[in-house]
């Protein structure tokens, strides 16, 4: 699969607390422009793929655009850790002659939606059986004792969190597209926020938001003549390691070694590059913990370096690990990470609003603390 296939074109609806569309329809409208981005009709796309979360499916999309038969179709469980695994699905199914343009997308409308965990008249899942009863009622209480737990074992403070909030904020200023462009955040801003679930405060957790977004995967040789410049899919993997509990991963010996971890040892195995050797990242951003988190686990530091390694500037432009340049899920939107995807086709096309200079390879995850995911881009 290495370099067999290319994203071709992105696209995106505006992003925003509340847009009057339906999930379908903005769905359809993201989709058709990463086909116009591409230069490619949509009775030509043979391929979807999407998230087990999402409730659009593909017999209502490929109606909508005017797709031809579809030969491959797919979803991904696990929400954010999800959204690299549809475009590795596409990567595996065109790379291996199951369909010859693929498409990967995400709608989302959180922002003017109900919260899942409201419902209380269903039964409750296993995992949840030993979390919501005792009060870890949301993702935000469940990362937070994770957060509470890495800043005990390994002294990290609330301000390693607001460096990893501070960068996303910082690259969202600079975008246009971004809930957050124009809205600076400073320390006293974050230190004085409203507690959401301690340690985790207004500004540690993402935006909710309302969007759709998609990519379009074809082989290496014709990407060549697509539009738009092609970037490579160089590596990619999914993680779940051994007996993983969702978020909190109380049954396995150490909490803080997450599905990263494993996603991390295969997305390498089958590459040409190192973490040294990456040049930018997009990083899921569900929570500012995280991202040190993940920084362990992708090999960018050792174990309980991750906090450390955000001090000094080290997540902004110039500095060891340019992360989130569009601004991540704090700070330009929350789409269950697609557009950390997306932005890492513009970073190696050229054309971010935050643009690292010089970049050819850009890291790729998806949600941390659950079953997840990973890209290795090259352009």
């Amino acid at each position: 699969m290495k370099d067999a296939t290319a994203i071709v074109g992105i696209g995106q609806t505006p992003f925003a607390k509340r847009l009057p569309e339906s999930e379908k329809a903005l769905a359809c409208r993201a989709i058709l422009r990463a086909l116009d981005d591409a230069g490619i009709d949509p009775s030509e796309v043979d391929g979807f793929a999407s998230y087990t979360m999402e409730e659009t499916d593909e017999v209502e999309v490929a109606k909508s655009i005017g797709a031809g038969d579809v030969t491959f179709f797919s979803k991904v469980g696990y929400g954010g850790g999800g959204s690299c695994a549809t475009v590795a699905h596409l990567a595996t199914a065109v790379a291996t002659g199951q369909a010859t343009v693929g498409v990967a997308w995400r709608s989302r409308k959180r922002g003017s939606g109900g919260r899942p965990w409201r419902n209380t008249t269903v039964q409750l899942p296993t995992p949840a059986q030993w979390t919501r009863p005792f009060g870890l009622l949301r993702p935000a209480d469940e990362i937070g004792m994770l957060t509470r737990r890495y800043m005990h074992e390994y002294g990290a403070t609330r301000d390693h969190l607001f460096n990893v909030a501070l960068a996303c904020r910082n690259r969202a200023n600079q975008n246009p597209a971004a809930m957050m462009y124009e809205r600076p955040l400073t320390r006293e801003m974050y230190m004085t926020s409203r507690w959401i679930s301690e340690p985790l405060c207004l500004f540690d957790n993402c935006l909710e938001t309302d969007g759709a977004l998609a990519c379009v995967v074809v082989s290496a040789d014709r990407a060549r003549d697509c539009r738009s410049r092609p970037v490579y899919v160089h590596s990619a993997a999914q993680g779940l390691p051994a007996q993983h509990h969702g978020m909190v991963n109380y049954w396995t010996e150490d909490p803080l070694r997450g599905p990263a971890w494993t996603a991390a040892q295969q997305l390498w195995k089958h590459a040409d590059l190192c973490p040294q050797d990456v040049d930018v990242a997009q990083i899921y951003d569900a929570f500012t913990a995280l991202v040190p988190l993940s920084l362990e686990g992708y090999g960018f530091c050792g174990r309980g370096e991750g906090a450390a390694f955000t001090e000094g500037g080290a997540l902004e432009i110039g500095g060891r690990l340019p992360l989130n340049t569009s601004g991540g899920g704090l700070s330009e939107a929350y789409v269950h990470g697609f557009n950390l995807i997306t932005e890492g086709v513009r970073q190696l096309r050229g054309t971010s609003t935050a643009q690292v200079p010089n970049a050819a390879t850009c890291l790729v995850t998806a949600g941390e603390g659950v079953p997840t995911s990973a890209l290795l881009l090259r352009s």
